[in-house]
């Protein structure tokens, strides 16, 4: 039998070099499965997901029943509040069994003020505004005359950007 030969010549997978390191600092914070810090917003929802994030998992005295601590705005703090029995169902999904007994809402991250400072979610793109049709027609008959395909494309890109910028 042949011996398959390597394609990626000496190249690794990010989630391979990088999954003991996360793996690491999961569990430093409490998190047995790393997977809830991984793919919180497919966990959590994405709307809960844009207005907080996992902190630490902490387990009691007596072994029963974990506390996710999850930071949040203060702003935000009330809406989250009221989900906090939707998002202990889908984090215990992800363990399989009640590991999550109860949900803490913090406005800082417990190691520091500096933590707690970070934002959740990234703000959409705004929509690309329209270009007018005249403009495109006349970005067209410039570079109508050049032969190259991919270069004719780029200068009717130009020209749009270029014609299509308010004057001052």
């Amino acid at each position: 039998m042949a011996q398959r030969k390597s394609t990626t010549r000496g190249f690794k997978r990010t989630a391979s070099v990088l999954s003991g390191q996360i793996r690491r600092a999961g569990e430093s914070r409490g998190f047995a499965v790393s997977r809830i810090l991984t793919h919180w917003p497919e966990i959590a929802g994405e709307d809960i997901a844009a207005i907080a994030q996992p902190v630490k998992v902490g387990y009691g005295r007596g072994g029963f029943g974990a506390t996710l601590t999850v930071l949040t705005t203060g702003a935000q703090a009330p809406m989250l509040e009221m989900q906090k029995e939707t998002l202990r169902a889908r984090v215990n999904a992800v363990y399989g069994y009640n590991a999550i007994s109860r949900i803490h809402i913090t406005q800082t991250a417990p190691t520091g003020f500096a933590e707690g400072q970070a934002q959740f979610g990234h703000k959409p793109k705004p929509p690309k505004p329209q270009i007018a049709p005249k403009i495109v027609a006349e970005a067209a008959q410039t570079a109508a005359g050049v032969e190259s395909e991919e270069l004719r494309a780029a200068l009717e890109r130009l020209g749009r950007n270029v014609l299509s910028k308010k004057k001052l």
